[in-house]
């Protein structure tokens, strides 16, 4: 079963040969390479280009690749052994730092999967509840769970790992991973009939001219001070009545404290109450009853308002849990609570490094490792990011904590053009063993003029260590001529999935006018690798030739991997999507893009489908099954986190609940949720029959089970999917997995 292919991997683009002239990139909004353009071009064989093109063509000058912004080990694969090694032999209260240290190193691979199994491990050895809290919302911000329109931060999606409420409790537990919540179980409460609690008193607290009876042994038995007061030497231990008005304590809190000391409970009491409780319990040593009014009132954090009221009394009163409740608000909310000033006051105000640090400097590393990951996705280099990297380094205690702060802190910095700054902390990384930040230094130097300087930087790494890649492509860019391509080259014969090399060579023969060589490196690349700058520089070279339609696809295939992607640097007109459409194909009807559609997908040219669904999507949004679609073209051009996003959106728009329910399974399968995925789509089909329902419940029962004699059972539901009504695209591919399965059983 484990051939069953409902999605097949992307097999091949067809290559283009033209001719045309040059191009560029540097780093944009969103972390990917953009196109730079020089104000005058050379010279353009087509009027259209120069009409699109208002700012001129790019050049090889100003291509440069993208500093990794992760740690990036010179032997990944030592590193990794080390690792596993150590997690081994590590202690319960070392392991989770070690999975967060596993999950750093891998970050540069890109896989998603790989990366939130090392964070669900993290997070199940996690002890200290405030790391419990911070993992947790890492989880949940890793699945973008703030796009599903109606979920609320503080909801539980039903796994007892990413509970925000199972988060509040302290240890562990190793079956978290896979168990199912039941935070939302009533276990009802017990009646209290006040008049049974006065039946054995001994004596009485008086608030003014009201009077709380009570128990002396139960309040002496809170804490050692009312247990001297009581029961010592003092005149109240001999006394029926006890005068506690000049305490600042009203009359509902020694009510609420009568209670507690008998049924040891303080849910029963509102909110004011129990923080009432909690000042007198801080005031008098109860530690038991102190933990009790905690967890009251962490419990009832539930929304950005009340994190807001009471984040500062927690502060001030280093309530570690009610804190920890409120981090935990802040940052289920992100990356919108970067945003807002009051939270980031909470974060890198100049006393929050004193007002924070009774969490332990564990916990406030990964605090602000998780806060400066999500202002490096946002692409933030305001002051606060730097705070944010900053107060990071300051709470790390493992060299690999210091490296990957300086690191970034210099990515940041470099960003800003800051470069005598960003050279600093490269430096200081790369003085901790992370080699990669020599790259970084090499090349604030060379922004500095320093060009000979980084050279010699690069080669000096090359020659003290085993040569990678990504150091030849590196030193590529203070070479020149012929040393240069020799450099590129090499970074390719040692690593391929490196994309620079590629686009440079590309521009370079697009720029000597050998174009068909020009399309055939682009085309190499956006084979094993389709990403938005690499498609954007092959549609740059069809519109400089004057290919206006195979330009318009590859805009739209790059709208579909990244909606808000920039085209072009912002340098194109802003309707240029619109104005190529109506130059080349016009207004097409529905049945034409279906017929194109069936075109492309039958031709497995996955790029020209992504842009057919995307003109479809944008004649007519409503088409959500379009989405779905989508999606599935991007998982087999191995795009999961833009297949996420569509499904994502899909789930948003459903018009249907068997329809939701549908594309909630997918996204739970992705997550390593098979069973889950299962029950949603056998709830699906209880709903409403559909091909879809069907077809997933065949995948995931395929994932679920490998053995051959379970193939019977895949057949069958394959066979009731074709029952279903559904367009011939998706019937050919239930039929081809049907081919595909006999093919593997011998049938």
């Amino acid at each position: 079963m484990r051939n069953l292919k409902l999605f097949e991997r992307f097999k091949s683009t067809q290559i283009h040969a033209f001719n045309s002239q040059d191009s560029p990139s540097t780093s944009s909004n969103n972390g990917t390479p953009r196109m730079k353009f020089l104000r005058n071009p050379k010279s353009t064989s087509k009027s259209i280009s120069r009409s699109l093109l208002p700012h001129g063509f790019p050049t090889t000058e100003l291509l440069e690749p993208p500093l990794d912004s992760h740690l990036k080990p010179i032997d990944l694969v030592e590193s990794l052994s080390n690792l596993y090694r150590r997690i081994e032999s590590s202690s319960e209260s070392e392991t989770s730092m070690l999975y967060l240290e596993q999950y750093t190193v891998l970050r540069s691979l890109g896989d998603a999967k790989l990366l939130r199994r090392c964070l669900l491990n993290a997070r199940r050895h996690a002890i200290d509840v405030s790391c419990k809290v911070v993992l947790s919302a890492w989880l949940r911000f890793e699945r973008r769970e703030h796009e599903l329109v109606g979920v609320d931060s503080m909801d539980c999606n039903g796994f007892a790992i990413e509970c925000p409420k199972t988060s509040l409790t302290h240890g562990y537990d190793l079956n978290l991973v896979n168990e199912h919540c039941d935070c939302e179980e009533n276990f009802g409460s017990d009646e209290i009939r006040i008049s049974s609690l006065e039946e054995d008193s001994d004596f009485a607290f008086c608030i003014g001219s009201e009077k709380v009876k009570c128990v002396r042994s139960r309040i002496a038995a809170l804490s050692r001070p009312f247990e001297a007061m009581l029961c010592g030497s003092f005149v109240e231990s001999r006394t029926s009545e006890i005068d506690f008005s000049k305490n600042g304590v009203s009359i509902e809190a020694m009510l609420a404290l009568n209670i507690y000391s008998r049924i040891k409970r303080v849910d029963l009491f509102r909110v004011e109450t129990v923080f009432e409780l909690l000042g007198l319990a801080i005031k008098f040593c109860c530690d038991d009853l102190k933990s009790a009014c905690e967890s009251r009132l962490a419990s009832s954090v539930t929304d950005m308002d009340k994190a807001l009221t009471f984040v500062e009394y927690a502060l001030e009163e280093g309530t570690k849990l009610l804190l920890s409740a409120c981090l935990q608000v802040f940052l289920r909310e992100l990356p919108h609570s970067l945003y807002n000033s009051i939270v980031m006051r909470v974060f890198c105000g100049s006393e929050a490094k004193e007002e924070l640090a009774f969490l332990g400097s564990e916990s406030l590393f990964l605090l602000y490792y998780f806060l400066s990951q999500v202002g490096m996705e946002e692409k933030l280099t305001t002051e606060a990011m730097l705070v944010l990297l900053e107060r990071a380094r300051e709470f790390a205690r493992e060299s690999w904590q210091k490296a990957v702060c300086l690191h970034q802190m210099g990515c940041v910095l470099f960003e800003r053009r800051d470069y005598k700054a960003a050279q600093f902390h490269f430096r200081l990384a790369s003085s901790l063993g992370h080699d990669y930040s020599l790259a970084g230094l090499s090349r604030t130097e060379y922004k500095q003029g320093k060009r000979y300087s980084a050279y010699k930087l690069m080669t000096y790494l090359i020659s003290n260590h085993k040569p990678h890649g990504w150091m030849y492509q590196e030193r590529s860019l203070y070479n020149v001529g012929v040393e240069k391509l020799k450099d590129l080259a090499t970074a390719t014969e040692l690593d391929p999935t490196l994309a620079f090399p590629y686009k440079y060579r590309a521009v370079v023969k697009f720029e000597q006018k050998q174009v068909k060589e020009a399309f055939e490196e682009v085309d190499r690349l956006i084979q094993f690798k389709l990403t938005p700058d690499c498609l954007e520089l092959r549609a740059w070279l069809f519109l400089a030739i004057g290919d206006r339609e195979s330009c318009l696809r590859d805009l739209r295939a790059v709208l579909c991997l990244e909606p808000s992607y920039v085209l072009f640097g912002g340098k194109m007109r802003d309707d240029l999507v619109k104005a190529l459409t109506v130059q080349c194909i016009g207004v097409e009807s529905e049945a034409d893009c279906w017929v194109r559609l069936y075109e492309r997908w039958s031709a497995v040219d996955d790029v020209g489908s992504l842009a057919v669904v995307h003109q479809m999507l944008q004649n007519d949004p409503s088409k959500n099954f379009l989405r779905f679609r989508q999606s599935l073209l991007l998982l087999r051009l191995n795009c999961q986190g833009a297949a996420m996003r569509c499904l994502r959106m899909a789930w948003n728009l459903a018009s249907s609940e068997a329809e939701r329910l549908v594309y909630e399974g997918w996204l739970l399968y992705d997550m390593g949720h098979v069973d889950e995925a299962l029950t949603k789509s056998e709830k699906a089909i209880s709903i409403q029959r559909s091909f879809e329902a069907f077809f997933l419940k065949a995948y995931v029962i395929a994932d679920k089970n490998l053995d051959p004699d379970e193939t019977s059972c895949v057949v069958q539901v394959l066979e009731e999917a074709l029952k279903c009504p559904s367009d011939g695209l998706r019937k050919g591919q239930a039929l081809n997995n049907l081919g595909s399965i006999y093919i593997d059983a011998g049938c």
